[in-house]
């Protein structure tokens, strides 16, 4: 099986399935043909007893990918195409969630940029047997609230069980973390150089396998548990777990704006003010109500299925679009790039816990929900 279009390849070799991503100019972004090529290619492999594993990656060096196609939701968005914005949520789901419960492994090679819908394909690999491999260049993220959004494709799911208050912490402020955080935080699980993917790829089409654990052991073979460096986000885990552990954006920015930092002179004090004013400020550009609704999405994941997770994030993506900030955050970030929002609601001491909760009134009636038939 080999498919081509202009956005991705997809082939098979030695009982691999290969999903290349091709949209370089783009960072890889997701277009609704992607979408169902990646599907089309898993509900082809999923009963084939000739291929025991899938691979995907990106050939180009910038990005695996940067998320979904945000420039053509604006403007379907902007001409009232509203069920076109739905249609292309409800299938990315799908694939979200075909991944997190494909029965072969699958392995996601993350180098570059990983953000957005590029952490929806790649996040699941761990849970089907599979790997995710991290690089040198890799630059992780859900910035979702830059843009009045929220961390959607099921990541909440995966950011609540991060180590501590880490999950909440990067959904809140969108942080792009790196290779070492990425395997601190168990958001990846093995590292390569990145000039080392090319060969690794050409070896693993060449090579024959027997199943699926052997794909994935050889690429553990190949890689390294850890990236040959310290992880950041290791160094300020305590820093982290002690205002971003509990309570919503207001209380994590006044515990922020609030820190003395402990006794004049101290080193470890003068890290935690340098780093605490950073995070605020960080925080203050974020659109406070996307703040608060991301803080209450990674609470509820902790104890959600993935099928009820992606069921919540498409009820919240109407909300945004039809309540929310998203509209003006792509405009301002995206389209226009005067990097001047105007939010609905402007300060995060502002937001109300009615208007968090009024986004989470899901749209459908549970037996009408798109995603009613995803198995928990």
């Amino acid at each position: 099986m080999t498919e081509s279009i202009d956005e991705i390849r997809i082939e098979r070799a030695q009982g691999i399935g290969f999903i290349a991503l091709n949209r370089p100019k783009a960072l890889n972004a997701l277009s609704t043909p992607m979408l169902h090529a990646i599907h089309r290619a898993l509900n082809a492999w999923r009963d084939d007893p000739l291929v025991h594993a899938v691979v995907i990656y990106s050939p180009h060096p910038r990005a695996f990918c940067a998320g979904g196609d945000i420039r053509f939701l604006y403007q379907s968005a902007k001409a009232g195409e509203h069920a076109v914005i739905e249609e292309f949520f409800t299938d990315e789901y799908r694939l979200n969630h075909a991944i997190f419960t494909y029965p072969k492994p699958y392995i996601a090679l993350l180098n570059g940029v990983v953000m957005g819908g590029g952490m929806g394909i790649s996040q699941g690999a761990r849970y089907t047997g599979g790997v995710r491999v991290v690089t040198g260049s890799t630059k992780m993220a859900m910035p979702e609230t830059r843009i009045g959004l929220f961390p959607d494709v099921g990541v909440s799911w995966f950011l609540a069980r991060t180590p501590g208050a880490i999950g909440r912490y990067l959904a809140a402020t969108g942080a792009t973390i790196d290779a070492a955080d990425a395997l601190y935080a168990g958001l990846a699980d093995a590292y390569m150089e990145d000039d080392a993917l090319p060969a690794l790829i050409d070896t693993l089409k060449e090579k024959p396998f027997a199943s699926g654990a052997e794909v994935v052991r050889f690429i553990e073979t190949q890689a390294s548990p850890n990236a040959g460096k310290a992880s950041a986000l290791a160094a300020e885990r305590g820093f982290i777990d002690k205002h971003f552990a509990t309570g919503n954006g207001a209380a994590c920015l006044k515990s922020l704006e609030s820190l003395t930092g402990g006794e004049a002179g101290s080193e470890t004090a003068g890290e935690e003010r340098d780093w605490a004013a950073r995070t605020a400020a960080e925080l203050r550009e974020r659109s406070p109500l996307s703040v608060d609704v991301s803080l209450e999405l990674i609470d509820r994941a902790k104890t959600s299925s993935m099928a009820e997770t992606l069921r919540r994030d498409l009820g919240l993506t109407r909300a945004t679009f039809d309540h929310g900030d998203v509209m003006e955050g792509i405009r301002a970030r995206i389209v226009d790039k005067d990097n001047q929002p105007v939010w609905k609601v402007a300060r995060m001491e502002d937001v109300t816990r009615d208007a968090v909760l009024q986004m989470y009134d899901s749209p459908w009636a549970e037996r009408d929900h798109p995603l009613a038939a995803l198995a928990d």
